[in-house]
């Protein structure tokens, strides 16, 4: 195939944007179904990433990917969630066990350069040409089953493909929603982050040595998260008016944060930070306000980021990727399928998101710490909470209408301090409203 210019393209069924867990997820899928994957990566693995926390719902898209095993080898055990507690342990321990779906009663947590290479092997395994150092620098779609990507490579070289679908998981580059004029900041949230890996941190003890542990502090939230070889990845979340009083050197701001929580402090203050090394990142929560069009879908990071809090970034791209597949497939064969196919995927994903984001946005708050401080299972309503910290958001009515009921709870005791619950809210959207420029390293990037 030939174009004006003479530059022949080569063609496709589907070219895959990005080589984090969402492109790779469908880059596989679909080499499974028989159609001839492009799959481009502009970095090669293993690369950097934060967000490496798991959620139980992971597992059920790894079996069916069939990367179960290989995740389990990679990981450390996380059989939940612990929040700081006013008891005798000093914290709350949310078990996935205890879940009141049918969410698998663990995760795992992994080195996500490790965790995202395997996957893009594995999609290279199932057929897809996956292709590392290709840097997708423009696309012109002809037609609906007509898009022309260039493509230029770290060595110097350019080419071109046809494909037939794009599926675009490029992660918070968004590069579809960005030259589609998609994008849109989220007025509700914002955060930035500074984080380092640790080696002899101290872990939790018995069966909670797994835990992803999460702390709260004045400007924010901290997190804990065990990883292998005696590793603690530990960072804090923070408003981004706080990150911006940081002056000298990184490394203090860091230490001088994590002293802020006395309980964090007392696990870290003897272990040593790996290579020095902290890294700062802006965290701009956004979405596009389109999932999909006629030969294009968006999934993970490349459609709309949420904020790590609760882990939710690598289940969120790998779910939707895999529905996303069902739609591309059903789309190539009858194309007067998708309009309807990509709404009703576009729907469901939102509504997932819209459910993480409830409490996503209200956790810093006065009431919401209160009620994960001490949690009350009438209702099952601290069950239905753990549902939710496993990523059983999409298809478990009993969980889902607990929640609803949560957020009734939740009105009611904001009612009780409204003060504070005001004092809260519009010092939210005020930081949302905020500018930071910290570093360019993605936390949850799938």
């Amino acid at each position: 195939m030939t174009n004006q210019m003479g530059m022949t393209a080569e063609p496709c069924d589907v070219a895959v944007i990005g080589g984090g867990p969402g492109g790779s997820t469908a880059a596989a899928l679909l080499a499974r179904r028989g159609y001839k994957v492009i799959a481009l990566e502009k970095a090669h693995h293993p690369r950097f990433h934060i967000g490496e926390s798991l959620l139980p719902m992971n597992l059920p898209v790894f079996e069916r990917l069939g990367v179960l095993d290989k995740v389990r080898a990679l990981g450390v055990f996380k059989p939940g969630a612990d929040f700081e507690a006013d008891n005798e342990r000093g914290y709350n321990t949310y078990a996935f066990a205890r879940a009141i779906g049918n969410s698998p009663t663990h995760a795992y947590q992994v080195w996500r350069q490790d965790f995202d290479k395997m996957l893009y092997e594995h999609a290279r395994e199932c057929g897809a040409d996956a292709r590392e150092g290709h840097e997708v620098v423009n696309v012109e779609q002809n037609g609906p089953r007509e898009t022309r990507l260039d493509v230029r490579t770290d060595d110097g070289r350019n080419y071109r493909i046809q494909a037939s679908y794009v599926v675009d998981a490029s992660g918070r580059d968004a590069f579809l929603s960005t030259k589609k004029k998609l994008r849109r900041k989220n007025d509700q949230h914002q955060s930035a982050a500074i984080f380092g890996h640790y080696r002899g941190a101290e872990r939790r003890v018995g069966e909670d040595a797994g835990n992803i542990s999460i702390y709260s502090f004045e400007h924010g939230w901290m997190w804990m998260i065990p990883l292998p070889d005696d590793v603690m990845s530990v960072g804090a979340v923070c408003r981004p008016d706080y990150l911006k009083q940081r002056k000298g050197r990184t490394v203090e701001f860091l230490l001088d944060t994590l002293k802020l929580s006395p309980a964090l402090w007392q696990r870290v203050e003897r272990a040593r930070l790996i290579g020095n090394e902290v890294r700062v990142t802006g965290n701009y929560s956004y979405d596009s306000t389109q999932m999909g069009g006629p030969g294009w879908v968006l999934v993970g990071d490349a459609f709309a980021f949420l904020d790590p809090v609760f882990s939710s970034g690598v289940y969120l791209a790998m779910s939707a990727a895999e529905q996303a597949v069902k739609v591309v497939d059903a789309a190539l064969r009858e194309p007067h399928t998708e309009k309807a196919l990509l709404r009703k995927l576009e729907k469901r994903q939102r509504a997932g998101m819209d459910r993480f984001s409830f409490f996503i946005y209200r956790f810093n708050g006065p009431v919401m710490q209160q009620m994960f401080r001490q949690p009350r299972n009438a209702w099952q309503l601290e069950q239905s909470v753990i549902s939710m910290l496993a990523g059983d958001l999409f298809d478990t009515p009993k969980v889902l209408w607990r929640l609803q009921l949560f957020k009734l709870v939740y009105a009611i005791c904001g009612l009780r301090d409204w003060r504070r619950w005001r004092a809260e809210h519009e010092y939210r959207l005020a930081q949302a409203r905020s500018q930071f420029t910290g570093g360019n390293t993605p936390l949850d990037k799938a």
